[in-house]
């Protein structure tokens, strides 16, 4: 990660504060993107300063006389009086026919406690100590955790953290009341709004699907009203905290004048993973607990003081394609024991999906200067079959001001930042987000909006782009436009960065070592088993 200034972190040992240069256009190209931003301006400068000219001729007695002259001598339906009423007749149809606008009130994210906390070292000696992996897993694990871009402060569930581990179904819903409950009771408080208010409640987690269902658990923990539109997604991984979103958009367009409750979180206790299939292990390695809640109406008396706006959700699923449907799959290993496997056509079918996705995203969101660039270049290379131009990747920073990245894991974001050519600042919020709290699933997205917010630097009119992929293959997207300027000193709740950015950005390095006793020692007892037996 690039640098512009640095000094030493007081809270984290080993680490170093680093203040990312924010991403400035090249200035051919923003004067390019500013001419072209403005060229109905620029078009309509001269006509209006002939029209002025023209007038200035005329004396104000006369302009009067002349209006007087138009009024009385035309006839009541001339022609510009019937595209009048015509104009008047469409703009009625498309206000009543219009989408009604989505607004965020405000969000919050999960921090758990202290107790919860789990190291490199702490999460190499419970992997030790489980007594289940081999040596040679238990050094993939730690290679995995070394180069991984984990810090020393995520959390686990207390069940994996006991000794001996206890995952059982009490445990699961226990970590799931503690993450749901924790995300509302702050977004409440927050916002103001009362439980009995909210109209929509909809919650997704992909591995933990009880009966009553968690959605039903938010209904009887807040006492919610009789006809609450409750729904709860699952098994439809990291990205369904935007599909949650998107849900929330169709059911307030038909909802009138209410709140939707968006709860993203995923289940850690019963989904850690005991076998010693590597493609499965990778799960355990990323995976951390966490969670938030996101409050959305379409009151419009509420948009003075709502945060964002929702402009736009596209949704992209590869499901069809059989690679994209294998590529994180639940299944048993060879032992019988359960576990999430990554296939190693993740990162291409992630790539594919991506690229799908903006293609639809693109002409809704960029800007023309940059339309224009990537039409000229498709076709001088399908038209004029001119081979050696490059395809035109359009500037996507030029769009957005802010991009939040599923964090969910190193290869992903190096994927991303290399494909959308974004910069390190562009790419700060997801890789702290990593750091800190490790991937948190589909709730990772509303770490990095705090993370920028936390920053100082969500202004007023600024956008932010969303980007979820999960399982099937999906890969979702979100855009947010500011309706205020968010004061970092008036985030004391809901936002578990505030306390301490002052610690961030760090550095990560590309290899930090995990030195563990316990499960070194474990890994040097393996090949003395085996030649035993």
């Amino acid at each position: 990660m690039s640098a512009a200034a640095k000094q030493p972190s007081p809270a984290t040992a080993g680490s170093t504060v680093i203040k990312n240069a924010r991403h400035r256009p090249r200035p051919l190209k923003l004067s390019y993107h500013l001419a072209v931003s403005n060229l109905p301006y620029l078009l309509l400068a001269p006509l209006v300063a002939a029209l002025a000219l023209r007038l200035s001729r005329h004396s104000p007695a006369d302009l009067a006389a002349a209006a007087r002259s138009f009024v009385t001598s035309s006839p009541p339906l001339t022609v510009p009086t019937l595209l009048a009423l015509a104009a008047a007749v469409l703009a009625a149809a498309y206000l009543a026919r219009r989408p009604r606008a989505v607004y965020l009130l405000d969000f919050a994210c999960y921090r758990p406690s202290p107790s919860h906390t789990v190291t490199r070292e702490a999460f190499m000696r419970q992997s030790a100590a489980a007594g289940v992996f081999t040596g040679d897993n238990l050094a993939f694990q730690r290679r995995i955790l070394e180069r991984s871009g984990l810090g020393q402060e995520t959390y686990f569930p207390a069940a994996v953290l006991n000794s001996p581990p206890n995952p059982c179904m009490a445990e699961a819903r226990a970590e799931a009341e503690a993450v749901m409950f924790g995300a509302i009771d702050q977004v409440l408080a927050k916002t103001g709004v009362k439980a009995r208010e909210i109209g929509i409640v909809v919650v997704n987690c992909s591995l933990f699907n009880p009966t009553p269902s968690l959605s039903a658990m938010v209904v009887n923990h807040y006492k919610l009203r009789g006809n609450v539109a409750s729904y709860n997604l699952g098994g439809m991984g990291c990205s369904a905290g935007l599909i949650s979103i998107d849900l929330a958009k169709q059911l307030l367009q038909v909802h009138r004048n209410t709140y939707a409750l968006v709860v993203s979180m995923e289940n850690i206790t019963l989904n850690w993973y005991w076998g010693n299939n590597r493609s499965m292990l990778m799960s355990n390695c990323l995976f951390r607990m966490g969670g938030a809640a996101v409050l959305l109406t379409n009151r419009t008396s509420s948009r003075r003081r709502a945060k964002y706006q929702l402009l736009h959700t596209v949704r992209t699923h590869h499901g069809a394609d059989d690679r994209a449907y294998r590529c994180v799959f639940q299944e048993e290993d060879a032992t019988g024991r359960v576990g999430v496997a990554l296939s190693k056509d993740l990162m291409a079918v992630a790539g594919e999906a991506l690229k799908t996705n903006i293609t639809t995203l693109g002409p809704l969101v960029l800007p023309m200067s940059e339309q224009i660039l990537f039409l000229a270049s498709l076709v001088g290379r399908k038209v004029f079959g001119i081979r050696s131009l490059r395809p035109y990747i359009p500037d996507f920073k030029m769009a957005f001001e802010h991009f939040c990245i599923h964090a969910g894991g190193r290869a992903v974001l190096d994927t991303i930042e290399k494909n959308l050519e974004l910069s390190a600042w562009h790419m700060e919020p997801s890789r702290m987000t990593l750091y800190r709290w490790g991937n948190t699933s589909s709730s990772s997205l509303w770490y990095e909006l705090a993370y920028t917010e936390a920053q100082g630097r969500v202004r007023k009119g600024n956008r932010a782009w969303q980007i979820a992929f999960g399982s099937g293959f999906k890969c979702n997207s979100a855009v947010w436009k500011a309706l205020r300027t968010v004061v970092p000193e008036e985030e004391k709740v809901g936002n578990p960065w505030v306390e301490e950015i002052h610690r961030f950005p760090v550095e990560v390095p590309k290899v930090e070592s995990v030195v563990d006793k316990a499960a070194a020692a474990a890994a040097a007892e393996e090949p003395a088993k085996e030649a035993s037996s």
